[in-house]
């Protein structure tokens, strides 16, 4: 589970996340939506750990991420807009050096690493060196890392960036897979069709506060007109009718 309590982030007089509170459930896919420069990144890297909130409040299946960073990184997987790859590194030595990492056995790691492998057809690559994928590839592998040591939350920034029709299809269907087995999935994402298709709630930020928040349902609803999906719901949360 996710938890955050008016949680605010400030530069200066400027306040990139002011007062912003949500939950996400287990067994939850819960899409993070919103215009560029809105706060999106900026709550996923408090909620990673990478940065410190102003003030307020951000628990990972109840661990303070601020209080307890090194448990709360244990139990999460991140994967960021702008993934790094060591990419002199086989996808097999990157994936055996995040299990290091989370000073977890690579033997304990190994069974899991294939079946990611093999879901997002990665199979017979994984002792290529990271240089020779393709830019799908490499978004794959980091997600593979991410979900390496089962975590309970993954936090995901543009999941879809840079994938094929049929590599977006494989990772919507992994994220639900997870999800149903008592994860909590969290995603920004600018493809609005893919948040309407997988997420079961969703929360909208607009110049660093909610806009929006409930149920997938409820949010497009919000769209005004029959037949209005979230790409219109969205559209006039943020930016009016018009």
């Amino acid at each position: 589970m996710i938890e955050i309590e008016r949680l605010v982030k400030r530069y200066g007089n400027f306040a990139a996340v002011d007062d912003v509170s949500l939950t996400a459930r287990p067994g939850e896919i819960f899409g993070f939506l919103g215009p560029n420069g809105a706060g999106k990144t900026t709550t996923i890297r408090i909620l990673a750990g990478l940065s410190l909130p102003s003030s307020g409040r951000v628990r990972v299946g109840g661990i303070d991420v601020v209080e307890r960073p090194t448990e709360a990184k244990a139990i999460t997987g991140y994967v960021p807009d702008r993934p790094f790859l060591y990419e002199k590194l086989t996808g097999r030595e990157m994936l055996r050096f995040v299990a290091d990492l989370y000073r977890r056995p690579w033997s304990e790691c190994e069974a899991r690493s294939r079946d990611l492998l093999e879901l997002l057809a990665l199979e017979g690559w994984e002792d290529a060196r990271i240089e020779s994928y393709s830019h799908g590839m490499k978004q794959k592998l980091v997600l593979i890392s991410a979900l390496l040591h089962d975590p309970a939350v993954l936090v995901i920034d543009e999941p879809m960036v840079g994938l094929d029709a049929l590599a977006q299809k494989q990772v919507r269907r992994l994220l639900r897979a997870e999800a149903d087995r008592g994860k909590t999935v969290f995603l920004t994402t600018h493809t609005l069709s893919v948040a309407e298709a997988v997420c079961d709630a969703i929360a909208i930020i607009h110049r660093g506060k909610i806009a929006a928040e409930g149920p997938t349902r409820e949010v497009v609803a919000r769209g005004g007109r029959e037949g209005s999906d979230l790409e219109d719901a969205f559209l006039a949360i943020t930016y009016g009718e018009d």
